[in-house]
């Protein structure tokens, strides 16, 4: 036992901290919750091979919209226009990831929490 203590006896916590940290952990956890549902309307619009490609996708990580040029539709070269697109959707995805990146680290202070 440490010096000063007696058996049966709790070292002191702080008060109240424990409560605190708590309140403080719900208050974050209403504001991610609220930040979320921000995010699903927000959207990113990205482009591939000059602009021939385009796609919007929302903070949800739906692609709501895709626009595609014509002249890249090339019935003897598919695998073009495939890559493409893939492009442009990751380019998307990448971008929402950074957005909800942004959005979290302003509601946490930028403390590493998993799972976010």
């Amino acid at each position: 036992m440490g010096r000063g203590m007696r058996a049966g006896k709790k070292p002191k916590t702080g008060g109240g901290s424990m409560q605190q940290q708590l309140k403080q952990v719900q208050a974050m956890q209403r504001e991610m919750e609220e930040a979320q549902a921000h995010l699903g309307e927000k959207e990113v619009t990205t482009t591939a091979g000059g602009g021939a490609v385009e796609v919007t996708v929302n903070g949800n990580k739906e692609l709501t919209a895709l626009k595609l040029d014509k002249d890249v539709i090339d019935p003897e070269d598919p695998e073009m226009l495939q890559d493409l697109i893939i492009a442009a959707v990751n380019e998307g995805m990448r971008q929402v990831d950074e957005l909800v990146e942004e959005q979290m680290r302003g509601i946490t202070g930028g403390l590493n929490i998993p799972g976010l």
